[in-house]
């Protein structure tokens, strides 16, 4: 089931994926910056490091490794990236995932 239209109609973020891969909807506060991620390609997450992140997965599948253990996480499923620590992996296409990332700034809010 896609994200209700009000989720939707968000603000986006600046990711360094082109729209028909990966598009966003963004809540931001002083202290967080919680992101709705839509994926409609198969697409590769290299290995980066950042400030704490949590995230679940709605809808999908994703195969991700966290400081040199890889797992896979279907819906329901949450993982916690303590910051700092390496991780990449690879996302399914129409896979869907809820992060919260500590750091408020992380992307840049699209115009």
């Amino acid at each position: 089931m896609p994200y209700p239209d009000f989720i939707n109609a968000l603000a986006a973020i600046d990711v360094p994926f082109p729209d028909d891969v990966v598009t966003t909807a963004v809540v931001r506060s002083d202290a967080a910056l919680v992101v709705f991620f839509t994926f409609h390609k198969p697409m590769t997450l290299p290995m980066h490091s950042h400030g704490a992140q949590w995230g679940t997965v709605v809808e999908g599948e994703i195969e991700l490794t966290i400081g040199g253990r890889t797992r896979i996480y279907r819906p329901g499923d949450s993982y916690s990236i303590p910051a700092g620590v390496q991780h990449g992996g690879t996302i399914a296409a129409g896979t869907r995932a809820i992060d919260v990332f500590e750091e408020a700034d992380r992307y840049s809010l699209r115009p």
